[in-house]
């Protein structure tokens, strides 16, 4: 399973951003896909995820209502379009398959900068 990030960059309060997330080599369909972030000096946090089956979407509570997932499983993409963000979202974001990251067997690319800032 192999994930790439990309579409970051340096965005106003109240800005917006939509990240992609690239699949090469298998399937979205049959994994649940999930957004993470990991801002300095913390460590990485959860932010959203996909299901494989239903396509069912998950939030955390810090991004709902702000941040939408979605994907394309025709072009092998999952997306995350983040809307009124914060100085507070600043991080570099990852995607990743949610079970492996359970598993604490996930490796992880090198992710994506988003830094919102005035």
């Amino acid at each position: 399973v192999q994930l790439q990030a990309f579409g970051g960059g340096l965005v106003q309060p109240g800005g917006s951003l939509r990240l992609s997330c690239a699949a090469s080599g298998f399937t979205l369909d049959y994994y649940t896909i999930g957004w993470f972030r990991q801002a300095p000096g913390k460590e990485r946090d959860w932010v959203s995820c996909i299901s494989s089956s239903n396509s069912r979407t998950y939030y955390a509570d810090s991004v709902k209502g702000r941040f939408t997932i979605s994907k394309d499983s025709t072009k092998r993409t999952v997306y995350l379009q983040m809307n009124n963000l914060k100085p507070e979202d600043t991080a570099v974001y990852y995607c990743n398959d949610v079970k492996t990251v359970a598993m604490r067997t996930a490796t992880w690319g090198k992710g994506t900068q988003v830094t919102v800032s005035s």
